[in-house]
């Protein structure tokens, strides 16, 4: 089963056990303060192979975890509020992130955690002395990166689709402009940035398929031979793993298969020895001897030939 702690939020999947929760129902989540309150978004189903290190779902939520779950949800908008007014307050360049309250952590009665951005590092000690005076409660701050920023307050990216680290990416990869020149994208970065400014995340899902391709197929500017005709290579098409070719005769384009331009393929087609009626190597050996006897005995039969001829032209010339 698949739970989720925000609505459109990350995916977390837990061993239901032996509870048997339906689509928006409310059940516990283990975690390291505690069991939180979370919805199912996938029911459980069986699976043909065994999958084990997933946390065990404690339940169905009671009502009284349900009335906690609202007033953390509450405590946190409030101290999200709080913690946006004494920044103004002490005029520092951060921005408040998300809020975390936690009140089952057993070392600790009360316990708010917020997740903020910064250009660089902050002193944030009076600030951590004044919330924990508002809040009445134990204050921790963690700056966090770009990319952290856009995994915890979500959004769209530019495929229209939810952002793939605030849905089900765990780590962050590292991606390079170099994965951008391989796929042939524009090195524009308007282009290439995600939410977080940073380099896309997908930028590395197809990366190895274009390494592959670019490996086998001929550059752009081979020429090439197709069953069109022959023509030079003026493009890829690697979703689809055709080559684009401009023909020498006629001059229009045309989309063939990989295998059609690679040489290795031609190679191998024209090869003689490939086709099912030739030879192997092995077999060479006692080919050719036979080959040079043919040839010794093909003298032989041919001088009784003549000589035959030669003795009938003299009969002739005798009768005459």
């Amino acid at each position: 089963m698949a739970v989720s702690f925000e609505r459109y939020g990350r995916l977390y999947y837990l061993d239901p056990g032996p509870h048997r929760p339906r689509v928006g129902d409310k059940v516990l989540v283990p975690t390291d303060d505690g069991p939180e309150v979370a919805e199912c978004v996938w029911a459980p189903q069986y699976v043909t192979e065994e999958i084990g290190g997933l946390p065990l779902c404690e339940g169905i939520a009671t009502p009284a975890d349900l009335d906690r779950d609202e007033q953390n949800r509450q405590r946190r908008a409030d101290a999200r509020v709080i913690a946006k007014r004494l920044i103004r307050q002490h005029g520092l360049p951060m921005k408040v992130v998300g809020i975390d309250f936690v009140d089952r952590r057993p070392d600790v009665d009360q316990l708010v955690i917020v997740y903020f951005s910064a250009p660089h590092r902050v002193d944030f000690r009076e600030l951590v002395r004044d919330l924990a005076r508002g809040l009445r409660a134990r204050i921790e701050l963690r700056q966090v990166g770009a990319r952290d920023e856009a995994r915890l307050q979500g959004g769209i990216g530019p495929c229209g689709r939810d952002l793939c680290c605030a849905t089900f990416l765990k780590d962050f990869e590292p991606v390079s402009v170099r994965m951008a020149k391989d796929q042939d994208l524009p090195l524009n970065p308007l282009k290439i940035s995600g939410a977080c400014g940073r380099l896309m995340c997908c930028l590395k899902y197809e990366h190895p398929l274009y390494q592959e391709f670019n490996a086998k197929a001929p550059p752009t500017g081979t020429q090439v031979e197709t069953p069109a005709g022959d023509g030079v290579v003026v493009g890829h098409n690697v979703p689809s793993d055709t080559v684009v070719v401009r023909l020498s005769a006629s001059g229009r384009r045309c989309a063939c298969s990989r295998a059609d331009v690679c040489s290795p393929r031609q190679q191998y087609e024209a090869s003689s020895t490939t086709t099912p009626d030739a030879p192997l190597l092995e077999e060479l050996d006692d080919v050719v001897p036979e080959e040079s006897d043919e040839t010794t005995e093909q003298p032989r039969r041919r001088k009784p030939r003549r000589r035959r001829r030669l003795h009938h032209d003299d009969e002739g010339d005798s009768s005459q």
